[in-house]
């Protein structure tokens, strides 16, 4: 009997980081001529009713994953996303700075937002551009990009061959699949609150393994 070969399972490779990149739930809205709170120069909004069920349904969804480690930035919503997985698998969050959301500058506290709905020429050239330092006083791309991989070898170094669970900010997966697929700037950002994006990390090397797996939302 000859042998057979069937497709492969895809599986990490040894010694690889297995990242789970969650967006924070959705956050409280943003209203004209009131600012969020602030932390560090960057907007701090809590989170909506619905972003706090959508932190439960990830909880739900990863409860039962092999998760080594739970890591948050230095934002509430992050922090607030994680707490009821970190409950179920009794994890003390770690905080990663370098996965803090874009620094939106003249635009954080929300101003952002707004000037998006009303699609703004700044907006429109940073979109157009894929380069958040169109917006006045914003980080520029590339330095996004150059913290978000600092964050991400840093957290996989430390979980070789491990499986993670990262709640971080939409601004941050965009910039993260993007650099580990090469692809434009832009082309991954807008993944769902909620949403789970995966991540391999093996030394310097990057594959994205998934984009936006909502399955657990229910619909939102």
């Amino acid at each position: 009997m000859s042998r057979e070969y069937h497709q492969s399972v895809y599986a990490p490779p040894p010694g690889a980081a297995d990242l789970l990149l969650i967006r924070h739930g959705r956050t409280e809205a943003a209203r004209p001529g009131q600012s969020f709170a602030m932390k560090d120069g960057h907007g701090d909004p809590a989170l909506h009713p619905e972003g706090e069920r959508q932190a439960r349904a990830v909880a739900e969804r990863l409860r039962a994953e092999p998760l080594a480690a739970i890591y948050v930035t230095t934002l509430r919503r992050t922090h607030q996303t994680a707490a009821p997985l970190a409950s179920f698998l009794n994890l003390t969050p770690r905080i990663e700075p370098d996965l803090r959301e874009v620094h939106l500058g003249d635009w954080d506290g929300g101003l952002y937002r707004i000037k998006a709905a009303e699609d703004a020429p700044e907006f429109q050239r940073a979109r157009a551009g894929q380069e958040w330092g169109e917006i006045p006083g914003a980080e520029t791309t590339a330095a996004l990009h150059a913290r978000v991989r600092a964050g991400l070898l840093r957290i996989a170094s430390a979980h070789a061959s491990q499986r993670i669970a990262v709640v971080v900010h939409g601004g941050v997966i965009g910039a993260a699949l993007a650099i580990a697929s090469g692809a434009q700037p832009f082309a991954f950002n807008g993944a769902a609150n909620g949403s789970i994006s995966r991540l391999v990390i093996l030394g310097q090397s990057m594959t994205v393994q998934g984009f936006n797996d909502c399955a657990h939302l229910g619909g939102t």
